[in-house]
């Protein structure tokens, strides 16, 4: 019997369509758009209009070859990630392993407080702090409750997270077709004719360009049952995130480029405002619905890259049917939302903790790169689909673009940070500091 509806299931894969395989990317896009990147995109619209849009594109190219990377480690290898380390690296594979976890699982958690004020922020803009702070621990409480109520919740991950992204994009549009952007401008940000390439180009790339998500891409893939049939609806996946992530940056730059030039943008809640003059109460709550739907779909994903990914790394599991994963992703969720109430009730600095998951980023996302490039390009892994020449070129240009950012992270941003630490630092401009999903960039420019 147990054959039979195996082989039934195999024969279901095999007949999906390619829209049928949609999902992973559509997860991925979630944790990549959130609070932070969309500060990020209206602040660098606000001050550069339409200029750096070609940077995004650049960046979503980068995610889109290191997703693939991902989703193919997760059809053709017959393990999880951890495994196949600890497999074809001996010893040294078990610590690698275990340090791929446990930096993700550190740089998850001490930016996750900001996805929950990301989820605050949205509400504050009606409410009172008092209340959007219970409505804050009521999302942990439903968010613990998914990961649990079911006994294998990838399915119904992926239905929410299509509703949240399809919500982003509603709004987001909506607010970017009443803005009435100059068309010809717009289309000359697509090409780097004003191009300043700098730390904070760097800064617009890693808002976007997060190896952690693409990493996680392979969990992912095992989690959809994509069959070996299905790579090639796997690679469409990945490109499709990889627009999805470009696409709703774009209209929020767009937008902010066209009806908040001038604007001084410390948090969400500014934007906001911003946005109300020209689009009056719809517009303003048209964004924050987009908010919501990026905090709340973000810090769910980013706490699962976490406890997922450590789990695998401690070899306790990494399925959605394994309890350890699912414990390890609570304490994140748990951690970043009393982190966060703390931090808004008491008022205090939360530059400490920022300045602590830049640290662990300058180890952890080169690290994650290259990991994905080695496991790629080994073929007793991949058998004859390791990485032709351009993914290849294309990894190497985004470990390198990788270490420029740690450099930037560990010499430039970390030791600013380190000095305003004297300095009274507002709590609303937490998400402005880049505390968000997954990133490692900075006010100006920052997740």
């Amino acid at each position: 019997m147990n054959e039979q509806n195996s082989a039934e299931s195999v024969d279901i894969m095999e007949n999906r369509k390619w829209y049928q395989a949609i999902g992973p990317g559509i997860i991925t896009a979630c944790v990549v758009i959130g609070p932070g990147s969309i500060l990020t995109s209206n602040k660098i619209g606000s001050t550069q209009e339409y200029s750096m849009i070609w940077v995004v594109v650049v960046a979503c190219i980068f995610m889109m070859f290191f997703m693939s990377m991902g989703a193919r480690i997760g059809v053709l290898a017959k393990s999880s990630p951890g495994n196949l380390l600890r497999e074809h690296l001996g010893g040294s594979g078990k610590a690698l392993a275990i340090l791929v976890g446990l930096c993700v699982f550190f740089i998850s958690t001490a930016f996750q407080f900001g996805n929950n004020l990301g989820v605050q922020s949205a509400f504050n803009v009606y409410m009172d702090k008092s209340i959007t702070m219970y409505l804050v621990i009521a999302f942990n409480a439903l968010s613990i409750c998914f990961l649990f109520a079911f006994k294998d919740f990838y399915k119904a991950l992926e239905k929410v997270m299509m509703v949240f992204v399809g919500l982003m994009l509603l709004c987001f549009a909506v607010n970017l077709i009443f803005a009435k952007p100059a068309i010809g401008q717009l289309a000359k940000g697509f090409l780097p004719l004003e191009a300043e390439i700098d730390f904070n180009t760097l800064g617009l790339i890693g808002t976007t360009f997060v190896v952690a998500a693409a990493y996680f891409q392979a969990y992912l893939a095992r989690q959809k049952g994509w069959s070996v049939s299905e790579l090639k609806n796997g690679l469409v996946d990945a490109r499709v995130g990889s627009v999805i992530m470009a696409t709703l940056t774009i209209m929020l730059m767009a937008t902010a480029g066209t009806v908040l030039v001038g604007q001084n943008l410390t948090n969400v809640e500014e934007v906001a405002a911003g946005l109300e003059p020209a689009f009056g109460e719809t517009g303003k709550m048209l964004f924050c619905i987009g908010l919501f739907s990026a905090a709340y779909s973000s810090f769910l994903v980013n706490s699962m890259i976490a406890g997922f990914i450590l789990s695998d790394g401690l070899n306790l599991g990494s399925a959605t049917t394994d309890k350890a994963p699912r414990i390890l992703t609570t304490v994140v969720l748990l951690t970043g939302m009393i982190v966060a109430l703390f931090v808004v009730w008491q008022d205090v600095d939360p530059v400490p903790a920022v300045v602590f998951a830049q640290a662990i980023t300058v180890i952890g996302n080169p690290l994650l790169a290259g990991t994905l490039l080695w496991i790629t390009n080994n073929r007793k892994i991949m058998g004859d689909h390791t990485n032709g020449p351009i993914t290849n070129t294309v990894g190497v240009l985004g470990l390198l673009i990788l270490f420029a950012m740690a450099y930037q992270t560990a010499f430039i941003k970390i030791p600013e940070k380190l000095k305003s630490l004297d300095k009274p630092v507002a709590v609303q401009s937490m998400t402005a500091m880049g505390v968000g999903s997954h990133q490692t960039t900075d006010p100006q420019p920052k997740d």
